[in-house]
Parts: C-alpha cells; structure tokens; sequence
C-alpha cells in the first residue's frame, strides 16, 4: 500500500520527473531565503556608530530583501514552466494508456485468442533469453558428446572400438528380449 502526500509516497518514489524538479526547486528557494534571513539576522548584531555605518548597514539590509524577493521572483518563473512540463508529462501518460486501450484490429484479436488457445504467450525478452539458452545447452551437449568420443576412441583402439559397438542384429535381438516379460513361460508343446 502506498500512501502518496502531494506528489510524494512515504516509500521513497517522487512520483513525476517535473514533480521532483519542483522539489528540488523548492528546496533551493527555501535555501537562499534561509541565508539571506540569516545575513538578516547577522545585521542586528552588527554594531553602526557612524551615519555611514548605519547607512551602510540599511543598503546591506536592503539588498538582502531584494535578494529574497529575487530569489522568489526566480522560483515562481521556474513554476510557470513547471506547470507546463508537468501538463505535457500527464498528457504523455494519458497518450500511452489510451493506445493501451486502443480498440483492437481484427489481425490482433485473432493473434490473442491463439495466444489464449494455445496458453503461449510472447514475452519478447524472456522468450528470447530461453531460446539463446536452448541454444546454448545444445552446444554445449554437443561438445561435451564429441569430446567424449573423441577420448574414448584415443583410450581404445579402433579394433576395440568395433568390437564394443553392437551391430544392428545384435540390437534388434536385444530389443526382442526386452519385449518378452520375464516371466513369460511358453504353453505350446508338441506332443
């Protein structure tokens, strides 16, 4: 279950791309305010004996709000834009799901119901990745079958070899034998 609070799910996900520029955004203004109310703050403790003294610290106290109304100024242009990058990502989405919903072309509802006769289903990917597997296992049984024949004929002779293979007489003979049960007694005598 995800709880989402303006843009933001307590699991860490932002949500939109233009949603996490606005933060970030946010987190900026809130940091050049922040510096400039400390500069502020900074300017009470500063003590201004002169008339240029005070002066001077009235021009520094001036330019520090302008540079917190700028700073403001600078995040409500960024918003403007924001609004309409967030507006053109919610239209892409809306876009993909409705060609989601597309109403289907009479080739594509016969592919799906094949698909759901036969309970195979194109995944891409994963049906490409099993495949290059099969493929790979085959070459691999492949080699590893020449690489055993190729060891025992260098461990036997030719000769021996031979002699080791069965004919194909001697395999038919085999195969009738394991066709007769082994309890079969015969019932037919001459008499």
């Amino acid at each position: 279950m995800n709880i989402k609070l303006q843009g933001i799910d307590l699991l860490g996900n932002l949500g939109l791309k233009s949603t996490q520029d606005r933060l970030n955004r946010q987190a900026a203004r809130d940091n050049k305010i922040a510096f400039f109310e400390q500069q502020k703050e900074n300017l009470k403790n500063m003590k201004a004996d002169t008339i240029d003294e005070i002066a001077k610290k009235l021009a520094m106290f001036h330019g520090y709000e302008d540079q917190i109304a700028a700073a403001k100024m600078e995040y409500n242009n960024a918003q403007m834009f924001h609004v309409f990058d967030e507006a053109q990502e919610l239209a892409e989405k809306i876009a993909e799901a409705a060609e989601k919903n597309d109403p289907k072309t009479p080739e594509e509802r016969r592919e799906d119901m094949i698909e759901e006769a036969t309970g195979v289903e194109n995944d891409g990917m994963l049906d490409e990745l099993m495949d290059n597997l099969t493929d790979a296992v085959e070459e691999v049984n492949e080699e590893m079958v020449e690489d055993l024949q190729q060891s025992s004929e260098e461990i036997l002779s030719e000769d021996e070899f031979n002699q080791m293979m069965l004919t194909e007489e001697e395999l038919e003979k085999l195969e009738q034998e394991k066709r007769i049960p082994v309890n079969y007694i015969p019932f037919d005598y001459r008499i």
